[in-house]
């Protein structure tokens, strides 16, 4: 069977982390995610003080960080290492949320982490999540899905992730992160959050993660049927 590149793209907190890894797992193909990989660039910028309005100094980080993913049995997924070491945990707390979108905005993070996404899926056989990957990373990805949901919905859903990891956050202080995030996302001049005109809308406010993964393995399924 050929395999084929799936893009994932979409607002924060849609489930497309979670439904890219369950349709990846089902099709044997590769995962990455994408959001991950700004989540360890802001990690870095913030434990070594790197100035956002410097150029040269990005420059200079950028060249010093090394992204990976290894499989991690005990979850039955991929975690995230920077630099060798495993930061899967920390780059899902809020102080990185509260700064992702900015460090993702910056022109020559994005040219780094995209020229990276674009080396790890030329193989095909990837799905891939993030904002720009049907748009910037892979405009010629032959599954292309756009997530969306209820503002209020991903911020329930974004609570209820960090109190599983012993987070609790007030949920209005998560509601106005996502909002601040949107706009960022939306508006920056480097890959911004805009639906592929071939990508297909899904709206996950009332789905099931069983019907989001079903979903896009029929968009598989009929691709590769006429590819074959």
């Amino acid at each position: 069977m050929k395999k084929i590149i799936i893009a994932l793209d979409g607002y924060s907190s849609c489930g497309k982390s979670t439904t890219a890894k369950r349709v990846a797992a089902q099709l044997g193909y590769a995962f990455i995610d994408t959001g991950a990989m700004y989540r360890a660039v802001s990690l870095y910028f913030h434990e070594h003080h790197i100035s956002l309005t410097n150029p040269k100094e990005i420059e200079k980080a950028l060249s010093e960080i090394h992204i990976s993913f290894q499989f991690n049995e005990h979850r039955g997924a991929s975690d995230v290492y920077l630099n060798g070491l495993n930061v899967e945990d920390e780059i899902r707390k809020m102080y990185i949320s509260q700064m992702v979108s900015e460090v993702s905005a910056i022109t020559i993070v994005r040219k780094a982490m995209v020229a990276q996404q674009q080396k790890m899926g030329k193989s095909r056989g990837v799905v891939m999540d993030g904002r720009d990957i049907g748009t910037k990373v892979f405009p010629d990805a032959e599954v292309k899905v756009f997530m969306t949901a209820d503002p209020v919905i991903r911020a329930e859903r974004r609570q209820l992730e960090l109190l599983q990891k012993g987070e609790m956050i007030d949920l209005e202080e998560i509601l106005e992160n996502l909002k601040k995030r949107d706009i960022i996302d939306s508006t920056r001049e480097e890959g911004p959050l805009v639906q592929a005109e071939d990508a297909t809308l899904m709206d996950t406010s009332f789905m099931t993660l069983e019907e989001q993964v079903d979903f896009v393995i029929q968009l598989h399924d009929a691709k590769v049927a006429l590819l074959d």
